[in-house]
C-alpha cells in the first residue's frame, strides 16, 4: 500500500494530461466563511499567495492568525501553504479547523482531501488505510457540496483510479466518475476515459475518444496533443502521433495553463522517435525542446539518457 495515492490535488491526470497546472489557489467560491478581522491585510496576503510569493504570504497569514485563529479562510490558506511545504499533518490541522468553522464550503473539504492524501504517502503502512479513507471522504463531501465542480470530480476520479478497493478505489467507480466529468466538460471526460482505456490496453478505444473531437474540429489543439501523448506513452500509432504533434506545432496555439508549450510537444516528438528507433531524430527533438525552454527538465533528462545509450 505504499503507493496508495501517488498523486493528489487537481492536476488533471497522470503524465501531463493537458490539465491546468496546479493553481496557486482554488477560486474563493462559496465564501460563506467569516471575513478576516483585517480584510485589507488579508487581501494583501492572498495577493501574495496568488502571486506565488508563498514565503511572504506565510508570514502575513501567520500574523493575522494570531488575532483570529479560528477564521476558516485563514486556516484554509495556512493549510494550503503547509501542503506546499509537504507538511501534511500541519495542513490537516489547519484545514480541519476551517471545515469545523464552515462545514458547507466545498473547497475546504477538497484541500483537506489533498492533505490527507499527502499524509497517506508519508505514513506507515498501518496508518495509510485510515488516512486514505479520510482522503476519499473529504473529496466525496466536496463533490456532494458542489456536484458541478470539475476539479472536485477530477480528484475523485484520480482517487478511484489509483487507490485499491480496500480503501474505496476501483476502476468501476473511476468510470462512473469519468461519465460525470464528461457531462461537465466533454474534453476532460474523454481524457479520463482514454486514461482508463490505456490502463486496460484498449488503445483503439482511447484513440477513438480523441477522434470524436477531431472529426468535428480537425485542428482542436488539445486533442491533437492527446493523440501524440498517447503514442508517446504507449508506442501505439506512432505515425499518427507524430503527425498530430507536428500539426500542433504548425498551429502555434497560445501557451496557457490549459495548453502545453512547444517544448513539451517537442519532448513528446522525441519520445515517439525513440520508440521508432530513430535516436538521431529523437535527439534533435529533445535539443529543440531544451532550446525552446532551457528549464524544461524532462527533455534535458531524456537527452542525458539518450547520450548514455551510445
Amino acid at each position: 500500500m505504499s503507493r496508495l495515492l501517488p498523486f493528489v490535488s487537481t492536476a488533471l491526470l497522470a503524465y501531463a494530461l493537458v490539465a491546468p497546472a496546479a493553481s496557486a489557489a482554488e477560486a474563493p467560491a462559496n465564501a460563506a466563511a467569516s471575513a478576516p478581522a483585517e480584510p485589507a491585510t488579508f487581501e494583501a496576503a492572498r495577493a501574495l499567495f496568488d502571486s506565488r510569493k508563498f514565503g511572504e504570504a506565510q508570514q502575513v497569514f501567520e500574523k493575522l492568525a494570531v488575532s483570529d485563529p479560528k477564521n476558516p479562510e485563514m486556516n484554509y490558506y495556512l493549510g494550503q501553504l503547509a501542503n506546499r511545504r509537504n507538511e501534511p499533518d500541519r495542513a490537516v490541522a489547519f484545514l480541519n479547523q476551517a471545515v469545523a468553522a464552515a462545514p458547507t464550503v466545498g473547497r475546504y473539504h477538497h484541500v483537506l482531501g489533498d492533505a490527507y492524501g499527502r499524509a497517506a504517502q508519508k505514513a506507515s503502512v498501518f496508518s495509510q488505510l485510515g488516512l486514505a479513507k479520510k482522503c476519499a471522504a473529504a473529496y466525496q463531501r466536496a463533490a456532494e457540496l458542489e456536484p458541478g465542480n470539475l476539479n472536485f470530480r477530477l480528484s475523485l476520479f484520480e482517487y478511484y483510479r489509483q487507490a485499491p478497493s480496500l480503501v474505496g478505489g476501483g476502476m468501476d467507480k473511476a468510470a462512473t466518475e469519468a461519465a460525470v466529468i464528461k457531462k461537465l466538460d466533454a474534453h476532460r471526460g474523454r481524457i479520463a476515459f482514454a486514461t482508463l482505456y490505456v490502463a486496460e490496453k484498449k488503445f483503439d478505444r482511447a484513440l477513438a475518444e480523441f477522434d470524436e473531437v477531431l472529426q468535428a474540429s480537425a485542428d482542436d489543439y488539445a486533442s491533437l496533443f492527446q493523440v501524440g501523448r498517447l503514442a508517446a506513452q504507449t508506442g501505439q500509432f506512432p505515425d499518427r502521433g507524430l503527425a498530430s504533434l507536428r500539426r500542433y506545432l504548425e498551429l502555434s496555439p497560445p501557451v496557457t495553463p490549459n495548453t502545453p508549450g512547444p517544448a513539451a510537444v517537442q519532448w513528446h516528438v522525441g519520445l515517439i522517435l525513440e520508440k521508432k528507433s530513430d535516436p538521431a531524430g529523437a535527439r534533435a527533438a529533445y535539443e529543440a525542446a531544451v532550446k525552446l525552454d532551457p528549464k524544461f527538465t524532462p527533455a534535458a533528462e531524456a537527452l542525458r539518457k539518450l547520450a548514455a545509450k551510445r
